[in-house]
C-alpha cells in the first residue's frame, strides 16, 4: 500500500507530539509548504522527504519513492507513476525475509533445451508467488553426466546459446543459480551460474574434482579457484559445488567472509545410508561457522547411476527443518516447515530407487515398452513387478517360453503374476527350435557328452525369441539377471543375458528376497510359492542353482567382502568362510569379467557396483 505525505506528516506528529506551527519551526520548513503537506495538495519534497525518513526512522528511498509516486500521480504522469511504483516494489521486496525456492528436478542429459525450458518455466512460477532466489541443482541445464558431449564444440556452443536466452526471459525481480558447463579459452569447469537483473552476475567453478567411483570429472574439467558470495535480500549467500562440501577448504575460505548461508548444488548419486553422511556433514558446518545450509539434488536415473533427490535444509543450530522426499521431483521453499518422513526401510528405499532408474532409461530412451522373459523364477518375477511399476502394466508384455524341463509349477505362477499384474503374457513353445539346433550341430557334437552347451542353447534361443519381438515392437528387453549371478558367471552370454537395461544387476540373491517379500506388502504380486521354492533355472532334469553355487547367503557375504569391500582370500577365510568356497567363488568372480563387460547396464545401488564403476582387466593373472 502506498503511503501519502499526508500519512507521513500525521505519523510525525504522532512521533514527536509536536503541532504543525512546532514541526514548521523546529525542523526549519516553510509553513506554507507544510501547511500544502497538511491538506494533501502537495507532496513531500525530496529533502523533506529524508528529513520525515530520519524523523521515523525508516528508510529514506521508500519515503522519496512514496512521494514521487504521489506528485506523478497527482501531475498525471503515467510513466513516472509506473516507475516509481516498479521502485517501491523492489524496495519492499528487499526488506522481506528471503525466500529461496529448492529445484529438485530431473533433467536429461544432452537435452538442454528442454532442461532450459524447465529452468525457464519453475522460475516464471517461483517469481509468481514471490520467490527472490530459485536453485537447480549441479549441470542441471546438461543432465549429469554429460562425459564425452563435453568434448564437442557444438554441445558447448547449445549451453551457451540456451544461458544467453535464460538472461533475456527470466523475469528480472528473481534469482536464479544453477549447474552448468563454463568455457573460459580451453579449460572446461564445472560451475554455478547466478542470473540476476537479467545478466549473468557471477559464474563460481568448482574447485573439487571427483575421479573415484562412477565420476571422472578430472577427464573433462579444471578445477576453479575463487570462491562465490553474492547478496540477495540483505542475506550473504556462499556457493559450493558438490564434491567442495566434502573437502574443508571450500568450506573453510567461504566462511572467513561472514556469510549467512551455503547452497550446494549437487549431482549425487544413490547409494544406501549415504543421505546421513550428507545431513551430519552439513550440520557439522552449521554448528561450526554459525550458517544454514541448503542441499539441492539431482533426482533421476542416467544410465548406471540414480539420482536420489533428498535435498534437505539444515539451519544455523544444526538441525533438519526441511527434508525432501527421495526419487521424486519437487520444488518447496527453503523456510517451509514440513513434517519429517518416517524413516524408509532399506528394501522400500532400493526398491524406489530400481523402479526410477527403470522408468527414466526406458522412457529417456524413448522405447515403447518393457519386454521380459517370465520364467517363473523370482528373478524375472521381481524384474516384471519393476517394470510394472516403473512404465505401467499396459506397456509390459512377459513372454514365458517353456521347454521340457519346464515344470508346471514354472509355468501355472507365471501365468498367476502376468494375470495378476494385468500384464500382456504370450507363451512360445521352443521344442522344436531346439530340436533344430540339436540335428544341425550332431554331427560336429558326435561322440561328445551333454553338458552345459546343450542348456546354454535352450537360454540362447530364448534371448534370440525376445529381441525379434524386441525389434518387432520397439520394446525394450529388459535382462533379469542379479549381482550374485553376474559375479560367478552364472548367466548365459548371448541368453538370458540379453537385454537392453537389468534392474537387478547390483541386486544380491539375497536382497531379492527381501525385495520380492518387501513388494508383496503394497500388494501381492509375486506368487508366495515362486519366493519359497528353490532357485532354478531349469535348463536341466531336477535343476537347482544350489548344485553349482554355495547357498546364496554365503555366496552373498563372499561377494560382499571381496568385491564392495576389496579384502583378499585370507581375509574373507578369517571372518569364517571354507577355504573351499572362498577360492572357487573368487576364481569365478575374476574369470568372468569378460561375461560381465558385455552385460547390459544396471543401476548402481551399492558402494560398488559391476560395470561403469568397477573397471577390471578381462585378461590377468592377478589372483588374490
Amino acid at each position: 500500500m502506498n503511503v501519502k505525505t499526508t500519512e507521513y506528516l500525521a505519523m510525525v506528529r504522532n512521533k514527536t507530539g509536536f503541532s504543525d506551527y512546532k514541526i514548521a519551526k523546529e525542523y526549519d520548513i516553510n509553513q506554507s509548504n507544510l501547511s500544502k503537506y497538511s491538506s494533501g495538495k502537495a507532496a513531500l519534497s525530496e529533502t523533506h522527504a529524508w528529513l520525515f525518513a530520519n524523523i521515523l526512522d525508516v528508510d529514506p528511498a521508500e519515503v522519496v519513492a512514496n512521494t514521487k509516486l504521489e506528485h506523478a500521480i497527482n501531475t498525471g504522469n503515467n510513466s513516472k507513476a509506473k516507475f516509481w511504483q516498479e521502485q517501491l516494489n523492489k524496495i519492499f521486496s528487499e526488506t522481506q525475509p528471503i525466500n529461496i525456492q529448492i529445484a529438485q528436478i530431473n533433467p536429461i542429459v544432452g537435452d538442454i533445451q528442454t532442461n532450459a525450458q524447465k529452468i525457464l518455466d519453475l522460475t516464471n512460477e517461483a517469481n509468481e508467488i514471490g520467490v527472490h532466489l530459485i536453485a537447480f541443482p549441479e549441470l542441471a541445464l546438461t543432465g549429469y553426466p554429460p562425459e564425452d558431449l563435453l568434448f564437442r564444440d557444438g554441445f558447448i556452443s547449445q549451453i551457451q546459446d540456451e544461458i544467453d536466452n535464460l538472461c533475456n526471459l527470466i523475469p528480472s525481480s528473481i534469482s536464479v543459480l544453477f549447474g552448468a558447463p563454463n568455457k573460459i579459452d580451453d579449460a572446461l569447469f564445472n560451475s554455478a551460474y547466478l542470473i540476476q537483473n537479467n545478466r549473468i552476475q557471477s559464474i563460481y567453478n568448482k574447485q573439487e574434482l571427483p575421479n573415484y567411483g562412477v565420476f571422472d570429472e578430472k577427464r573433462y574439467f579444471s578445477s576453479g579457484t575463487d570462491p562465490l558470495i553474492f547478496q540477495c535480500q540483505n542475506t550473504k549467500i556462499g556457493v559450493l559445488i558438490c564434491e567442495d562440501q566434502w573437502i574443508d577448504g571450500p568450506i573453510n575460505r567461504l566462511c572467513q567472509s561472514n556469510i549467512d548461508m551455503v547452497i550446494s548444488l549437487n549431482a549425487s548419486p544413490f547409494q544406501l545410508d549415504k543421505q546421513d553422511e550428507r545431513i551430519n556433514i552439513c550440520k557439522k558446518y552449521a554448528l561450526e561457522f554459525d550458517i544454514s545450509f541448503i542441499y539441492i539434488n539431482m533426482v533421476g536415473g542416467q544410465d548406471e547411476v540414480v539420482f536420489d533427490g533428498n535435498s534437505f535444509v539444515v539451519d544455523n543450530k544444526g538441525e533438519l527443518t526441511l527434508q525432501f522426499p527421495a526419487f521424486e521431483e519437487l520444488c518447496l521453499i527453503h523456510s517451509e516447515l514440513r513434517p519429517l518422513e518416517n524413516i524408509l526401510s532399506d528394501e522400500s528405499t532400493i526398491y524406489s530407487a530400481i523402479v526410477l532408474a527403470t522408468r527414466d532409461y526406458i522412457q529417456k530412451n524413448s522405447f515403447g515398452g518393457a519386454l521380459i522373459g517370465l520364467s517363473g523364477g523370482i528373478d524375472s518375477a521381481l524384474t516384471l513387478a519393476i517394470a510394472v511399476d516403473a512404465i505401467g502394466a499396459d506397456n509390459v508384455h512377459a513372454v514365458m517360453m517353456p521347454y521340457e524341463y519346464t515344470s508346471d509349477m514354472s509355468l501355472t505362477d507365471s501365468k498367476l503374476q502376468a494375470k495378476t499384474q494385468g500384464v500382456e503374457f504370450s507363451i512360445i513353445d521352443i521344442h522344436s527350435m531346439i530340436d533344430s539346433f540339436n540335428a544341425s550341430l550332431a554331427d560336429s557334437f558326435e561322440n561328445t557328452s551333454v553338458d552345459t552347451t546343450e542348456e546354454n542353447i535352450q537360454s540362447r534361443v530364448r534371448g534370440t525369441l525376445l529381441m525379434a519381438l524386441s525389434n518387432k515392437y520397439h520394446k525394450i528387453v529388459l535382462a533379469t539377471g542379479n549381482k550374485s549371478e553376474m559375479a560367478v558367471g552364472y548367466a548365459t552370454l548371448y541368453g538370458d543375458m540379453c537385454g537392453g537395461f537389468a534392474p537387478l544387476k547390483d541386486i544380491s540373491k539375497t536382497m531379492v528376497y527381501r525385495l520380492s517379500k518387501y513388494r508383496n506388502t503394497l500388494s501381492e504380486v509375486i506368487p508366495d510359492r515362486v519366493i519359497s521354492r528353490p532357485p532354478s533355472a531349469e535348463l536341466a532334469p531336477n535343476q537347482v542353482d544350489q548344485d553349482s553355487l554355495p547357498p546364496y547367503d554365503i555366496l552373498d557375504d563372499i561377494l560382499m567382502r571381496f568385491v564392495e569391500m576389496k579384502e583378499s582370500v585370507g581375509q574373507i577365510i578369517e571372518n569364517g568362510h571354507s577355504p573351499e568356497n572362498v577360492n572357487k567363488i573368487t576364481s569365478l568372480i575374476l574369470k568372468n569379467e569378460y561375461k560381465r563387460r558385455q552385460s547390459a547396464p544396471g543401476p548402481k545401488i551399492s558402494s560398488n557396483a559391476f560395470g561403469k564403476e568397477r573397471r577390471y582387466p578381462m585378461t590377468s593373472k592377478f589372483r588374490p
